[in-house]
């Protein structure tokens, strides 16, 4: 069974999501943004969900954890819970 590991930071907007990418692609920590900026109770951990399978997730963060190069910062992803920026940081099939 395929199995992932990622992290990801959640915010309201898909503006501050966008905002939060460009900072992350001029060299800022996904961590340390995760921290200062997620709503999803993860941030204090820099964003960082575990290790999961494919079904465990909402559906629209599901398809992008498990088709994504890892590594490579997604997003925005829009869920019913608001904008995710997603890294893919391990991945098996």
């Amino acid at each position: 069974m395929a199995r992932a590991s990622a992290r990801h930071i959640l915010v309201k907007t898909e503006e501050q999501c966008n905002n939060l990418k460009a900072e992350i692609e001029s060299g800022a920590d996904f961590g340390t943004l995760a921290q200062e900026h997620s709503l999803c109770p993860s941030g204090k951990q820099g964003g960082e969900l575990g290790e999961f399978g494919r079904g465990q997730m909402v559906q629209e963060f599901d398809t992008v954890v498990f088709s994504a190069p890892v590594g490579e910062v997604q997003g925005p992803v829009k869920t019913q819970f608001g904008y995710h920026l997603l890294e893919v940081t391990q991945r098996s099939d």
